[in-house]
């Protein structure tokens, strides 16, 4: 079980989303969330595909973990990983870091008005996801389960931002 985590902003504003998933995240996991300084942007672009490549983003917040902590990284950007054509985070399980990506959780990337409540709900939802994956957890065949794979934004929709009785078990919550 890590000490902390650590709430690793990428370059852009995203003070309000931060503040957010602070209260929210400590909340849920019952340990401080510190912030770190917001970070430069790793050299990860691919102008063909129009998004950031995420392992990078990974390898960027593994130069910034100190002792028994969880770090996640939050990117305002498009991320896609090898074999996916998007992803909205990602967790090098062992290493005990996480991003998250922002961008296909705001309404307007989908040409609809902005909902902040909405946006928040997503991005709390896929923080709670990939900092579960740090605690060990697969992906969860329920799809209100936190842990459900998300393969769009209506399956994280779908889901809650709370973990199910067997992950919670798995957990030990």
């Amino acid at each position: 079980m890590p000490d902390k985590i650590v709430l690793a902003p990428f370059t852009g504003d995203i003070s309000e989303i931060l503040a957010f998933l602070k209260k929210q995240l400590a909340d849920v996991f019952h340990l401080p969330i510190d912030e770190h300084p917001p970070l430069t942007l790793p050299q990860a672009y691919n102008p063909i595909r129009g998004q950031y490549f995420s392992r990078p983003f990974l390898e960027r917040l593994l130069t910034i973990k100190k002792g028994n902590e969880f770090i996640l990284g939050i990117t305002d950007k498009d991320l896609y990983t090898s074999g996916l054509n998007f992803i909205f985070g990602e967790a090098a399980i062992y290493a005990g870091v996480a991003v998250i990506a922002l961008a296909r959780l705001r309404q307007n990337f989908y040409g609809l008005p902005e909902n902040e409540t909405l946006f928040q709900q997503r991005a709390l939802k896929e923080a709670v996801h990939e900092l579960g994956h740090l605690y060990g957890l697969d992906h969860c065949p329920d799809p209100h389960c936190v842990m459900h794979f998300s393969n769009s934004i209506e399956d994280t929709d779908v889901k809650s931002a709370s973990f199910c009785k067997n992950c919670r078990k798995n957990l030990g919550f």
